[in-house]
């Protein structure tokens, strides 16, 4: 009866350790569960403070060339005002021209008479 009980002992022992090893492989797994998580959380992370670095890097560069584009067009509004006011005194001199085109006009109509 005495070896009896040495099995159970000796197999409730292994059962004991068992479970034990299979407990603390649920938790290694768990915990490397855990860890590849948060690794890849801080990939996300990582790749997404890189992507806005560069997002912010080509908007700095967009915004380069359209400050270069409104000087451009600052400058070429500019020479447009001056073409402007130049064809306005032009029109002015070929107002005159016309008046004074006419008026001669009249002039040698009423010495032909």
């Amino acid at each position: 009866a005495g070896r009896g009980r040495g099995k159970m002992a000796a197999g409730g022992a292994a059962d004991a350790q068992a479970r034990f090893g299979h407990s603390v492989k649920g938790l290694l797994t768990e915990k490397v569960t855990s860890c590849g998580t948060d690794v890849i959380a801080l990939t996300k992370q990582v790749l997404k403070g890189s992507r806005s670095a560069e997002l912010l890097g080509q908007a700095a560069r967009n915004m380069v060339v359209q400050e270069d584009a409104i000087l451009h067009s600052e400058d070429s509004l500019r020479k447009m005002a001056i073409i402007t006011t130049h064809l306005q005194y032009q029109q002015e001199a070929i107002q005159k021209n016309v008046e004074q085109s006419s008026n001669l006009q009249d002039q040698l109509s009423h010495l032909l008479k």
